[in-house]
């Protein structure tokens, strides 16, 4: 197998040269970068992890704890596209990333990581007071988390408090006065649009009764099916409902469905998150499109200049905007 010598030699650079160029380093032309990485190609140059390892200190692993209580994994469309842009960002920059293993019984989350030794981990969609969340935040590893604040920790979050707002903003701009809301389980996101919803109201000036605000998990149909039905049984029911989330809006628009009512005709209903079927539905879900790609790119980013320069990485939280995507399920009145 090719060497970095040899390399050099058919480039005719210095062995240093080579090493930068394969590892992206900027002090060097792009010109110069593209002709060696062409050249290692060419030769069958492979760089061995173990080297690398030993040289730099670090094993150019990424641990990512990932478990939502729903068990709905990688089919958890908001967080899937998040994870995935994280990838994509940090593989550009020479990392692999694997689950962390988050059975009970076992070792913990934080002798996980130890022993797989991963230079930094993300933290999305957990119970983030579970003790050994907590355990492992209070560690040395470098960490970001995703839609949670931590006071020694960077953080990006979707910007809830503006996208609850301008949601409700827009329904109240086609003429609904008579909103509800069931939202998610308890968790710092869900306590943000919540606030976020009550101080719109309050600014918008609608009265929003104690019996239009309900609960239902997160992607559970079932129970947003069930708590739709008990909105249209009110003697004075809502003319727009909005849900925790997209995926679980389905299980309110098979309520109103099924009492024979039409979207928006007779109820209108939104969503959040922005999922990609909400567009391929009919009518198209009105929602708040998060910005998954930016959130993914913006941890992927932040979490290796932790590893590499951690002396001189702001610890802070990075919001990151959304924006409403009009539908068809909210008609004017």
């Amino acid at each position: 197998m090719a060497s970095m010598k040899d390399i050099s030699k058919a480039c005719g650079v210095s062995i240093a040269t080579v090493s930068k160029a394969l590892n992206d380093h900027s002090d060097i032309g792009e010109e110069t970068k593209a002709n060696i990485r062409q050249v290692a190609k060419e030769m069958g140059y492979f760089p061995n992890s173990s080297a690398r390892a030993l040289k730099t200190n670090r094993t150019y692993n990424i641990g990512v704890l990932f478990s939502d209580e729903a068990r709905s994994g990688l089919t958890h469309d908001y967080f899937a596209n998040v994870l995935e842009s994280f990838k994509r960002t940090v593989e550009r920059k020479g990392y692999d990333i694997t689950f962390i293993n988050a059975s009970k019984g076992r070792a913990t989350y934080l002798e996980h990581c130890k022993y797989r030794g991963f230079d930094g981990v993300i933290i999305a969609c957990v119970n983030f007071y579970d003790p050994q969340v907590e355990e492992l935040i209070r560690s040395d590893i470098p960490i970001v988390t995703i839609d949670h604040i931590f006071n020694n920790r960077i953080a990006i979050t979707s910007d809830n408090v503006k996208g609850m707002k301008d949601l409700l903003t827009y329904i109240y701009e086609q003429g609904h006065r008579k909103v509800a809301y069931i939202h998610g389980a308890d968790s710092a996101v869900t306590q943000s649009r919540l606030s976020s919803f009550y101080k719109t109201a309050e600014e918008l000036g609608l009265t929003i009764p104690d019996e239009y605000i309900r609960e239902a998990a997160y992607r559970d149909t079932k129970q947003t099916m069930q708590e739709t039905l008990a909105l249209l049984d009110l003697p004075n029911p809502p003319t727009c409902i909005l849900y925790p989330d997209d995926f679980s809006s389905f299980g309110g628009i098979n309520a109103i469905k099924e009492r024979g009512l039409s979207i928006p005709e007779d109820i209108s209903v939104a969503g959040y998150d922005g999922i990609r079927v909400g567009r391929h539905i009919e009518p198209q879900l009105t929602t708040l499109r998060q910005d998954t790609k930016l959130i993914g790119e913006r941890a992927g980013e932040r979490l290796v200049e932790l590893i590499e320069r951690p002396k001189t990485t702001l610890i802070e939280q990075i919001v990151v905007e959304g924006n409403v995507y009009p539908g068809k399920t909210v008609g004017e009145i």
